[in-house]
């Protein structure tokens, strides 16, 4: 009687009705499902076209590497800045407190520095910039930056430790103008301040004390160079971008990421962690891209051109690149910090 009520009963036509209409609609959910993983497709191509760029250049060939863990003649203990002048390699022995030179086929010529706090001493020096025949070296530990003849004399000491004007907490990076003006990243301060060449305060970028990931803020800012049309460009450390700022100070544009907003991965393009910045003869910004074990190269306007460098210590690969410096003919020095080397690359031909 139970069957032949559930087949007889008034409600069976309803149940059938029912039963095509789920069919029906459940053909359509299926056109309707398959279209919007195709859109979803679509939109995750553009989305990748959009932030993940190809390459746009031949790219590096890597030449040699020296350098091995200790505290001997061309031997680092975490180098962390490079700079090269007329056929020299300045490297920062950060651990070491010192200051190594070598030619361009890595063989050392001289040293100068030690661990302290008096002049001619170096607490942790950071990224190194040269002008007009001066090294000048920003120091971690103790937070100022010395300026050193490029025989190894120190000459003058600018900044000291503190939040206010013209002081510095962990400086890593100065750049300096045609004019002698300076430009220091402030790292625990989260700010860049421009000073005199005496170093009297001129103005500042971010809010001393402040994170922020705007336009204009800074997230640990690591480093700093200023390009031959007086563009300031700044690695942006943890906020994992590059900002640049125009010669009369006003923001102009970023990169890193979607929307160069604190968003880090290991495309093109994308940081993980930008801690130094140099320009090229040509113009074009290279960033060391730390914890992705490359360095990547960039147009002024940011865009992406080519990248270079794998994870490893084998030849070519890189344990944490945190510093490059480019040399007049394109050739491009790494350091390359926990293997504790020195990496030479040259362009593709």
């Amino acid at each position: 009687m139970a069957r032949h009520w559930r087949t007889t009963s008034p409600f069976a036509p309803v149940f059938g009705l029912i039963s095509k209409v789920n069919i029906v609609f459940g053909k359509k959910l299926l056109k309707i499902g398959v279209g919007a993983i195709v859109g979803l497709l679509v939109i995750a191509l553009a989305g990748w076209l959009a932030f993940v760029p190809w390459s746009k250049e031949p790219g590096y060939t890597f030449v040699k590497s020296w350098g091995v863990n200790g505290s001997e003649p061309g031997e680092f203990n975490d180098p962390t800045g490079i700079a090269v002048n007329n056929g020299e390699v300045f490297v920062a022995d950060s651990r070491n407190g010192r200051i190594q030179v070598f030619d361009f086929d890595g063989n050392f010529k001289r040293e100068f520095g030690q661990p302290g706090e008096d002049p001619g001493d170096l607490g942790r020096p950071m990224n190194l910039t040269i002008h007009n025949g001066e090294l000048y070296v920003p120091e971690y530990f103790n937070d100022r930056i010395q300026v050193f003849g490029l025989d190894g004399t120190s000459k003058r000491i600018i900044g000291e430790a503190g939040k206010g004007p013209g002081q510095f907490n962990a400086p890593g990076g100065v750049a300096v103008a045609p004019d002698g003006s300076l430009f220091v990243n402030d790292f625990y301060n989260q700010r860049i301040q421009q000073l005199k060449a005496d170093g009297t305060f001129v103005r500042q970028w971010g809010t001393t004390g402040e994170i922020g990931i705007s336009a204009g803020e800074f997230n640990y800012p690591t480093d700093v160079a200023v390009a031959a049309d007086g563009t300031l460009y700044v690695a942006d450390g943890y906020g994992d971008r590059v900002q640049a700022f125009a010669p009369d100070g006003s923001f102009s544009h970023k990169w890193g990421g979607p929307f160069a907003m604190n968003i880090f991965g290991p495309f093109n393009g994308w940081f993980a962690v930008a801690t130094n910045v140099a320009i090229g003869p040509e113009g074009n910004v290279f960033v060391a891209d730390f914890y992705n074990d490359r360095v990547q190269k960039f147009a002024p306007d940011g865009t992406f051109l080519v990248d270079f460098g794998d994870s490893g210590d084998g030849p070519g690969q890189f344990n944490h690149a945190i510093a490059a410096a480019v040399a007049g003919d394109g050739t491009v020095f790494v350091a390359d910090f926990l293997n504790n080397r020195i990496q030479k690359w040259r362009p593709k031909q």
